[in-house]
Order: structure tokens, then sequence, then C-alpha cells
């Protein structure tokens, strides 16, 4: 790819018809992508079942995925800033589909974990895009409101993605949970070629960091094959990519051209908000997978079932999004990014104690709610703090960032906490083993949830609003 010179356009407003052409096309691309990090936990089960998969291997289905989005997000976020987003984010969006159809075809576990590798490089390459897009449509003043609603229908796409994995697990097949992104991805494609201004970074013409992205992706590979690994290789290799990815700071701080500049982290509101962003991600990462398997062995519901008990979550961000990121731009960022994730953590340790016969009016329903209503709330102010708090020409790297974050929470959460709760081999197939093991993830959950609203707290400055950092000399 050569870089675009992308001719000004007029600005945006977002209740135009264009404005809102533009917020379908992104939150649907970004919406596929988060979708793919819910739906498939529904059908683990189904496709461990199938492909006669152990808990490691079911392990690395999701986390396959989240180690080449985090790894390669802030790529992503880079590309599209220098090479045109609208560009970057489209061939993402074919990327993610192409490698979607192979996860649909996949005959073995391990075949499909290399397809679930292939389709985080597409993810990795329309997320950052997705929020870039609409900071560098729209005009200022809407900015605000146009991010409250891609965050909150991005959520609702995450959020229905349970659901939406249990009807086609129940109806046809696990392999549908895939193939639903292949129609998805042409209405994506459609609507941006026709609706969405291309636009990049002019200010920065400077060379790509190949060193700074071969260094995040082979640390945070050998990180989490450490942390899964059972054989004499896991340390070694846990021990290399921690080095690796103390190179990878080093080399950020030394490089004339890096891809992550660690100047950005001088803004409080920044560091903060990011610090919050791995703690809390890392917990509902671990949380929806682990709640969603005890729903279909713990207590015996089908994968349609266990996905239609999450609908609270749904409901909440449907319904409430919209009015948390009116509150959070009336009251500022503090209260809401630290109430948020400490009502997620209460709602999670209500669900904590789940088993056998437990009734999900009286066990699951009431920690669902209060946990999609922290949900809610910390979802449009975490957005908005992020990129408020990043000059505008780095939309889509500050984007990249936050996003590489909240994936590398994940993914460390979800490969290093079924080994600490004491489950492996196919043990999540045993009611008491795993009953055992989603009791003590949960407490763990919780403590990393309130723990983000700690660092909130700390790291957020009251009513006072973000403040861009002051942007580092172009070479």
């Amino acid at each position: 790819m050569t870089a675009v010179a992308s001719r000004p356009h007029d600005p945006i407003t977002a209740d135009s018809p264009q404005g809102r052409r533009v917020l379908v096309a992104t939150v649907l691309g970004s919406g596929m992508a988060l979708l793919d990090g819910t739906v498939v936990n529904v059908a683990l089960r189904r496709i461990g079942t199938d492909l006669d998969a152990t808990m490691v291997q079911l392990q690395w289905v999701v986390t396959a995925y989240l180690l080449t989005l985090s790894a390669l997000i802030l790529v992503g976020g880079v590309l599209g800033d220098r090479l045109g987003r609208r560009r970057v984010y489209e061939a993402g969006v074919v990327w993610f589909a192409l490698a979607s159809l192979l996860c649909g075809l996949a005959p073995t576990a391990e075949v499909l974990i290399g397809a679930r590798l292939l389709q985080g490089v597409g993810a990795a390459l329309l997320t950052p895009g997705s929020l870039a897009l609409i900071q560098a449509s729209f005009v200022a003043a809407d900015r605000g409101r146009v991010i409250g609603r891609w965050a909150g229908l991005g959520g609702l796409a995450a959020a229905v993605g349970p659901a939406l994995g249990g009807w086609l697990v129940d109806v046809a097949s696990w392999r549908w949970v895939f193939w639903i992104n292949l129609p998805v991805a042409a209405a994506v494609l459609w609507l941006t070629r026709r609706h969405v201004p291309e636009s990049c970074d002019r200010q920065n013409p400077t060379p790509f960091d190949a060193v700074g992205a071969g260094l995040a992706c082979v640390g945070l590979g050998a990180l989490t094959w450490g942390i899964t690994a059972t054989g004499p290789t896991g340390p070694p290799a846990l021990a290399a990519g921690a080095a690796l990815l103390v190179g990878f700071v080093l080399w950020e701080r030394r490089t004339a051209h890096p891809m992550m500049p660690l100047h950005l982290f001088r803004s409080p509101v920044f560091s903060a908000a990011n610090a919050m962003t791995l703690l809390v991600y890392g917990a509902l990462g671990a949380m929806l997978l682990f709640l969603v398997l005890q729903l279909q062995v713990g207590l015996g519901m089908s994968p349609l079932q266990a996905g239609l008990a999450m609908l609270p979550m749904t409901v909440a961000l449907l319904l409430l999004s919209g009015r948390a990121g009116a509150l959070a731009t009336r009251v500022g960022a503090r209260v809401p990014m630290t109430v948020g994730p400490v009502l997620c953590g209460a709602g999670t340790l209500m669900l904590a104690p789940l088993a056998a016969g437990s009734s999900y009016w009286t066990g699951v329903l009431p920690g669902l709610v209060v946990f999609s209503l922290g949900l809610t709330m910390l979802v449009a102010p975490l957005t908005t703090s992020v990129l408020a708090a990043a000059p505008d020409r780095y939309a889509g790297l500050a984007s990249g960032i936050n996003n590489a974050l909240a994936r590398t929470g994940s993914l460390l959460a979800v490969a290093a906490l079924p080994a600490l709760v004491g489950l492996s081999g196919t043990e999540y197939d045993d009611p008491q083993a795993l009953t055992d093991a989603y009791r003590a993830a949960m407490l763990v959950c919780t403590g990393l949830l309130v723990g983000g609203g700690v660092v909130s707290w700390l790291g957020l400055d009251g009513r006072s609003r973000t403040r861009p950092v002051a942007e580092a000399p172009v070479a």
C-alpha cells in the first residue's frame, strides 16, 4: 500500500443522513470484530465435543484471536493514520471475512486455532479504524455524542453475541458462528465505499516502526504460550515474552519514529484510563468465558438458553448507553469510570455461587443486572476520555493503544486463569470440577474489576475535562 493524499472534506454532522450512514458503517465493522470476541464463548463446548479439543486448545481458540488482535492493533491504527483510514478499514473487513470463512471450514482444533490467528489480524486492521474514522469525519462539537452512540451500539453487538451464538449452535452448527460474518462484511464494504470519506495524517510521513511491531507481536505470543504451556517449554517462553515486551518499551523510548509514542502517557487521564482498561477488560474476558461455560455445564442449559441468559447486558446497553454518555459529559469521567467497574465487580461476586440447581431468576439475573449497569456506565466515558486526552492527529493511534490494552487484558486473563483455578484437559465438561474452578475465577475477576475502579478514582481528575497532551515534534 502507498500513502493516500486524502482530499479535505466538509466535516459531517451527527444528525445528517451521511452522518447516520457513517455511524452504521463503523458500528457494523467494529461490532463484527467485537461479536467474535463473545459469540465464540457460547460455542466452545460444542466445538470441544466436535473437534475432540482439550481445555488448552479451547483456550487457544479464544486467545489466538486475541493474540494477533492485541499485538497488531497498534499497527492497524498507525497504518490507517498513514495510508488512509478508510482504505485500511476496508482491507481489514475483507481479511476478517476470509478468515471467518476458514474458521467455519476448520476440520480440526489446530486448523481452527490457525484460522483464528488470521481472523485477529483482520480485526486489528479494522477495529482502530472504526473509531478513527468517526474522529476524523465528524465536526468537533458532535464527536462526543457520536462516540457515545458508537460505544453503545458496538457494546450492544458484543452483548448480542451470546444469544446469537447460542441460536446458531442450536439450530445449525457452531460453524455458522463464523460464517455469519460474511454478509455483515459485505454490507460494511458497501456502506463504507459509498458514504465514508477518506482521511489520513498528512503531517506524519515518518517510517513505519517494524522493530516495535515485531517485538510486541513475538513478545505477546511467547508470553501467552508460556502461560498456557504445561510442559518444560512454559517457563522459558514466559521469560522470553516478558523480556521482549520490556525490549519493546525500551525501543519505543529510543527510536525516532515509535509506533507507540510514550509521550502520550504523560497525560494522567490517558494513563489512568488505559490502566483501568487493562484490568477491567481482563476481568470481562475471563468472566464471560467462565460464566457461559458454567451456565451450560454446571446448570445444564443449552447453548441457546445460555445465550439468552445474557440478554440483560443487551437491554442495558441498548437503553442506557446514551444516558451514560450524557451523564459523563455533565459530571466528568471520574465518577462513572469508578462506580462502573465497582458495580461490575459486585455483579460478578453475586454470580459466584452459581451451581447445579441454581435458579436463573434468583441466581443469575440479579448479578447480571448489576454487572450490566456497571458495564453501561463505564464504556462511553472510557472511550471519550482516551480520545480526548490525545491530539486529533493521533486518533487512530490512541484508539489502537486503548484497544490493544483491552485485548491484551482479555488475552492474559483467559490464558492464565483456567490453569490458576485448576482447570485443564477435559475437566471443563465435568460439572463439579468446573463449578469449583468457576467460583475461584469469579473471585479473581471481582478483584480485577474493583482494582479498575480504584485506578480510575486515583488517576482521573474529578470534574475537570480531559486535556490534550503536548504534541511531540515531528521528525
